[in-house]
């Protein structure tokens, strides 16, 4: 059977609710624009959370707009720029699927089509609503007829459209959820990366931050190797707000402590630490997951540098920019963690890559001892791969190898490295 998702438009493939931002461009000179726009935004909680019918939403916005053509030109520009950055980025997803991939949407076909076209999605698979105009081009209501535009609208559409196959739901609202509720779909995917609605989440299948996240745990073809979302960075001590910010928006899974709490130990990433804050060396041996490790000052008598490279952990710090080192060491750590990068780091081999592109990188880190790139290129000769680039460097006991690669490969590659003797450490990128 095939796999179809369905896919919402509002606050899911755009960042944002398309009728509130009409609504602040079609309202901009009215004397009570602020008022008008609350009741506007309220309308679309309500119905979000399920708290009133989405007709009566749909209605009281359109009403509210005072909206014309010109201003759906201006919206539909607005909007182009306000795609979600996890699905702007896995347009070749789309492609690959442009049968089965579908936009299903209480919006209004006249801003969704020329803003999800470009992303491969056919317009023949976008079910939304659509305006009724008068003369002038005024906006005067919508088709009242089309089950989108009423209570259980998607739900209503899908027994309709009789889809032979494997539905998965993605959405931030509530009727999104009720296609799960309705017993039509596989499952139901409540997509947080721009809102997180409790009365949502606490009812969906899977919460997935990012589309990245939804195309992971379903193994489909994507953008990048690993969501970001599932790296956990723990930040402790006293940061500046900038350094916190600076990793939140690169779409890690931020928390922040006073200590390192032992519950986190056997899972974290990354490690961002204040300057005067000591890390434990029996904890830091016991975290396997840990890739990188930022210090806002001198790491010197606070962190273990062996246990570090002993477990290919790459450490960061700056006692010498201590004024800029709160953007500093977190773009450095995101950096490594991106790609590959390793430049100015206190423990590794400084390493600057070229950014990744239609290529698959293989990440090596292993102990530095004779014999182990031969080890890794009869690995690669072995299997037949097609190498684009390869850069090894070495300092006292570690060694990197960093190779690029063709995505098509037999994945028993990657067990091959991973048991190579000495190896500490192997990650694969893709972007």
């Amino acid at each position: 059977m095939k796999n179809y998702y369905i896919i919402d438009f509002d606050s899911t493939f755009t960042q944002v609710e398309a009728l509130d931002e009409l609504a602040r461009i079609s309202l901009e000179n009215h004397p009570d624009r602020e008022a008008i726009y609350q009741k506007i935004e309220d309308y679309t909680n309500l119905a979000m959370e399920g708290k009133i019918s989405f007709r009566e939403s749909l209605t009281g916005r359109v009403q509210l707009l005072n909206a014309n053509r010109s201003h759906l030109d201006k919206l539909v520009s607005h909007l182009k720029k306000k795609v979600s950055l996890s699905f702007g980025r896995n347009k070749e997803f789309f492609r690959k699927n442009e049968d089965t991939a579908w936009i299903v949407s209480g919006g209004f076909k006249e801003f969704i089509t020329p803003v999800v076209t470009p992303y491969h999605i056919k317009k023949e698979n976008i079910y939304a609503n659509t305006f009724r105009f008068d003369e002038e081009g005024n906006i005067i209501g919508y088709d009242e007829s089309n089950p989108l535009s009423d209570e259980g609208g998607k739900v209503k559409l899908l027994k309709e459209l009789k889809i032979n196959g494997r539905i998965f739901g993605i959405g931030d609202g509530y009727s999104d959820f009720q296609l799960k509720e309705s017993g039509l779909i596989e499952k139901f995917f409540a997509f947080t990366e721009n809102i997180s609605r409790q009365s949502v989440t606490e009812k969906a299948d899977h919460i997935t931050p990012s589309f990245d996240e939804f195309l992971y745990v379903n193994d489909l073809p994507r953008a990048i190797s690993y969501p970001k979302n599932r790296i956990l960075c723990l930040i402790i001590g006293d940061v500046p707000e900038i350094a916190v910010h600076i990793l939140k928006r690169d779409g890690f899974s931020v928390r922040t402590k006073d200590t390192f709490e032992e519950k986190y130990i056997k899972d974290v990433g990354m490690l961002l630490l204040a300057d005067g804050i000591t890390i434990d060396n029996e904890q830091l041996a016991r975290a396997d997951k840990l890739k990188t490790i930022g210090y806002l000052g001198d790491v010197k008598g606070h962190v273990s540098r062996s246990t570090c490279t002993e477990k290919g952990i790459v450490v960061f710090d700056d006692k010498k920019l201590k004024k800029r080192n709160a953007e500093f060491i977190p773009r450095r750590m995101a950096d490594f963690i991106n790609n590959g990068d390793t430049a100015m780091s206190r423990n590794f081999p400084n390493l600057t890559l070229p950014r990744l592109s239609h290529a698959h990188r293989l990440l090596h880190i292993h102990q530095n001892v004779p014999g182990i790139m031969a080890q890794i290129n009869n690995v690669y000769a072995e299997n037949q791969i097609n190498i684009i680039s390869q850069f090894l460097m070495t300092k006292g006991d570690i060694g990197y190898a960093v190779t690029d690669i063709h995505a098509a490969y037999d994945k028993n590659l990657l067990k091959q490295l991973k048991q190579i003797d000495n190896t500490i450490k192997f990650r694969i990128l893709y972007k």
